[in-house]
């Protein structure tokens, strides 16, 4: 086993490596960037040099004078020791800005996480143990208007029903108006109301699709022969699906939970801009717009590092789960 873990580790750094010099080549093409317009507004003000003359002069401060391949192993360098450069656009380092907003979209994404797979988990299995039911028949179908409506959707019909109409919970943000002022538990509960409706629209848009995923393996799964022979020796129903059934249906169901980590941070972004959460994917948005290609080249590789660690850890599990994976993992 640690053989397969070390063999994927290193797999995982040197994907990250590629990807990141990728994201390097992409953002140092871009046409138009932050650079370029701010000589453009330098090179308007009165005595002031040509707009060519600030390009050179601010392409020699923020480290753009050079070719893409040194350009990249100087970044690369500095970031192996954490300095990953100043923001442009918010006028701070890096690292500082993302760790004043990365709580937000964290909290966002874990409470997210783990409302999806409690809700769409059993009722999937639900789906699939009554299938062709109504059961199954109301489940689909509301799966199916999870998947279909836009986030934006149940956003504003939240927002419209328990904000504005029944008045139970703040419309946006993620702080109330006098949050200094609170105590210790009231600033904790008023951040928790803040963060039900983002979180329910959340997990409104996301368990539809895992439900329908979790329902067809596990139909797969109870249309095999061992499971007919299970039942043929009069195990109890409960027992079949909880130590026979679900146990096979759990190793996709790891691989996707695995692949949905970065989706949750990536996706926060319509979240946190509908209820005007100032998390990672807001403020990453602003910067791309502005050409901040520090903050954009951070951003960018950190969702690259989610995604790489998601299917590290979903390999990880498979293989507890399944012997045969690393077993052929460490042959191979």
């Amino acid at each position: 086993m640690r053989r397969y873990v070390i063999r994927r580790i290193i797999v995982s750094i040197l994907i990250l490596l590629l990807v990141a010099l990728l994201i390097y080549t992409i953002l140092r093409c871009i046409p138009s960037s932050y650079v370029e317009n701010m000589a453009r507004e330098r090179a308007t003000q009165p005595g002031s040099k040509s707009y060519a003359e600030w390009l050179a002069q601010l392409n020699a401060v923020y480290g753009l004078d050079s070719g893409i391949i040194e350009g990249f192993f100087r970044w690369l360098g500095a970031a192996l020791r954490g300095d990953f450069g100043d923001s442009w656009y918010y006028n701070v380092p890096v690292a500082e800005k993302f760790t004043e907003v990365i709580w937000y979209s964290f909290v966002l994404a874990a409470l997210g996480f783990i409302l999806v797979l409690l809700i769409a988990v059993p009722l999937g299995v639900t789906a699939a143990r009554h299938q062709y039911s109504w059961r199954d028949n109301v489940l689909t179908v509301l799966a199916l208007i999870g998947i279909s409506l836009p986030a934006f959707f149940f956003a504003t019909l939240l927002k419209w029903l328990f904000a504005v109409k029944l008045q139970w919970l703040p419309l946006f943000g993620a702080v109330g108006r006098y949050y200094q002022q609170l105590s210790g538990w009231q600033q904790f509960w008023d951040l928790a109301a803040h963060f039900v409706l983002p979180v329910a629209t959340l997990v409104i848009v996301s368990v539809g699709g895992l439900m329908r995923f979790t329902r067809v393996n596990m139909l797969e799964v109870l249309d095999s022969d061992y499971i007919r022979a299970a039942r043929a020796k009069g195990l109890p129903e409960s027992r079949v699906i909880s130590r026979h059934a679900f146990r096979n249906t759990l190793l996709p169901l790891v691989t996707i939970a695995g692949a949905s980590l970065p989706t949750l941070f990536a996706g926060a972004l319509i979240i946190e801009t509908l209820f005007q959460i100032p998390g990672i994917g807001w403020t990453a948005y602003q910067a791309m717009v502005a050409g901040d290609i520090p903050f954009s080249m951070f951003y960018l590789l950190f969702i690259a590092v989610l995604t790489l660690l998601g299917a590290l850890l979903a390999d990880i599990c498979y293989a507890l789960a399944d012997p045969r994976v690393r077993v052929g993992g460490g042959e191979g």
